[in-house]
């Protein structure tokens, strides 16, 4: 549940369905997940640049309004698969799920202090870091005001069209 500057997300059931995920992908590609780190390591970067994007909070010369929210979120939700995905790899240890207040961070603050917990995992891929990962992704879905709920429902939909789509060999 969302409590004011502190999110609680409840991703058990979520590491399941990305691992059903992963594993189809893996076996229909002909590969493992030990070959494929570096590369969901990269596709979080991207999501959470693409994410970012849509929220245009970086672009101070530009007056469009950001996305949607609903869009905002897909790009959000597309973070969080390869951010699960990249838990799994770790699963026998302790995951967090609970994010730290936010205080007066802007959205810009948020989304740096994400890259940089995401480029310190790449460099040290072990739970401590993965957890300050974690923590500063849930920081930005918080402020942009999703709820637990919100990603939940979005993960669920986006899950089921990433099936769909092996099924259409995209």
């Amino acid at each position: 549940m969302l409590k004011g500057d502190n999110m609680h997300l409840q991703v058990d059931d979520l590491y399941k369905l990305q691992d059903e995920l992963d594993l189809r992908i893996f076996d229909l590609h002909d590969t493992t997940r030990a070959k494929t780190k570096n590369e969901r390591m990269l596709a979080l970067l991207i999501e959470l640049g693409e994410m970012i994007n849509e929220t245009k909070c970086f672009k101070f010369w530009s007056v469009k309004a950001p996305s949607t929210k609903d869009v905002i979120l897909e790009e959000y939700g597309d973070g969080l698969h390869f951010l699960l995905s990249l838990g799994i790899d770790l699963s026998d240890q302790e995951i967090s799920k609970t994010t730290d207040p936010i205080g007066d961070l802007s959205l810009s603050e948020l989304a740096l202090n994400a890259y940089q917990s995401i480029t310190t995992m790449i460099n040290l891929f072990d739970i401590e870091t993965f957890n300050q990962a974690f923590n500063a992704f849930l920081c930005l879905g918080d402020k942009l005001g999703y709820t637990s709920e919100d990603i939940r429902l979005y993960y669920f939909k986006k899950n089921q069209i990433n099936h769909q789509r092996q099924d259409t060999n995209y």
